[in-house]
């Protein structure tokens, strides 16, 4: 597994999308940043609660330069069960993450262990959450990597933290690698 620094390029992230044409990371054009959020997947009610809230706060991240994608390991059905069922209809819904493209980004793995308080069976294997703010020339700004899926950042404050940060041409932090 990989720990990402900031500063750097981040890793490439190529995706297909549910409903829509495929991602790469290196066609986005943002202002500002692009959002990277890794999620669970369908079995997922925290990513659900969290994506739903993503979904509510685009115009403000779009407002700030930024652009916003969320993507997952599960596979193109179940991708595009969460963007039907959970009602996102207007984010950006990857899918197909390889496992070790999750570990090249430093996230966390975890094993399937069945169903779900909502009913809904694990994979085998999936990532857990991370959140990421890309500059436009591809190095990482901020990364939130977990190995739960509880006490998610909250995008309010990341919203918050985006005025913050270009009002006061805030350098990206935690750099020193030694």
């Amino acid at each position: 597994m990989t720990r990402l620094m900031p500063r750097p390029p981040v890793p490439a992230l190529d995706v297909p999308t549910a409903g829509g044409p495929a991602w790469s990371l290196a066609a986005q054009q943002p202002a500002r940043f692009t959002l990277v959020v890794f999620f669970r997947g369908l079995h997922c009610p925290i990513c659900r609660t969290q994506l739903r809230d993503l979904q509510t706060k685009l115009p403000d991240f779009e407002k700030r330069g930024v652009s916003v994608i969320a993507l997952s390991s599960d596979d193109e059905e179940r991708a595009t069960r969460t963007k039907t069922e959970w009602g996102l209809d207007g984010l950006t819904l990857g899918y197909g993450l390889p496992l070790p493209k999750a570990r090249e980004w430093g996230l966390y793995v975890s094993a399937g262990r069945g169903k779900t308080s909502i009913g809904v069976e694990e994979p085998a294997q999936f990532s857990e959450p991370g959140l990421f703010l890309i500059r436009p020339d591809g190095t990482l700004y901020f990364a939130s990597v977990q190995t739960m899926p509880f006490a998610r950042p909250q995008f309010a404050d990341i919203l918050n933290a985006i005025d913050f940060v270009v009002a006061k041409d805030y350098p990206a932090r935690g750099e020193v690698a030694a």
